[in-house]
């Protein structure tokens, strides 16, 4: 049993284990929990901004999703790395 609370700033993965809307899981920033709504027990609506493969906020949201699927990451996702390249170093003439 997950006793981990959601709050807001905190980054979570959703995947099916979440709901089975996110057949295609996403990463996600939560803005706040939205307590005052009504739910079933062990669910919650959560507003956050989805965010893409460099961390960047793409689209504001609100989820209904099953507290104990969730996933956290301390950090925002970094999915595609950049590549790194090399410049030849140039002789300096004095």
């Amino acid at each position: 049993m997950n006793q981990r609370q959601i709050r807001s700033g905190d980054i979570l993965y959703l995947t099916r284990s979440a709901s089975p809307q996110f057949v295609r899981p996403i990463f996600v920033r939560v803005i706040r929990v939205l307590t005052d709504w009504h739910t079933y027990h062990g669910w919650c609506w959560v507003d956050v901004y989805q965010l893409d493969a460099r961390g960047d906020a793409v689209d504001r949201r609100s989820l209904y999703v099953w507290c104990e699927g969730v996933r956290w990451r301390t950090a925002a996702p970094v999915l595609a790395a950049r590549a790194r390249r090399s410049v030849p170093r140039q002789e300096v003439s004095a």
